[in-house]
């Protein structure tokens, strides 16, 4: 169930959880810093520091799939949401909690990212 508040779509880990094993088609983009992904990162995620969101707008506007977007806890990846939207940019969904609650939910995390967007 997408919550919207002022268009801001947000998932929580459980239903991400259930749209990655529906194999649905979405995207999974983690903006924190190279230094956090160190730590881990969902399954099958693209990585893209927050600060370089604004330079790779075509890789969002352009994009068939719902994008999720994740930091550690929820609040940066809102905060780049509600920026696309205001680009026009629809497809994002924050993942509210962030890997926080991806992890202690007790999901796998993997060791590398898919790849980096940027």
């Amino acid at each position: 169930m997408l919550l919207e508040m002022s268009r801001l779509k947000e998932i929580n880990a459980k239903e991400l959880f259930s749209m990655i094993q529906d194999k649905n088609h979405l995207e999974l983009v983690d903006i924190r810093t190279p230094a956090e992904v160190k730590r881990g990162v969902i399954p099958n995620a693209k990585t893209l520091p927050m600060h370089l969101i604004p330079l790779n707008i075509d890789y969002f506007s352009l994009s068939q799939n719902q994008i999720v977007i994740y930091c550690r806890t929820g609040s940066r990846s809102a905060q780049a949401c509600r920026f696309l939207n205001k680009q026009g940019i629809n497809n994002v969904i924050n993942l509210r909690g962030g890997i926080t609650k991806w992890s202690s939910g007790g999901m796998h995390l993997d060791p590398v990212p898919l790849n980096s967007i940027a």
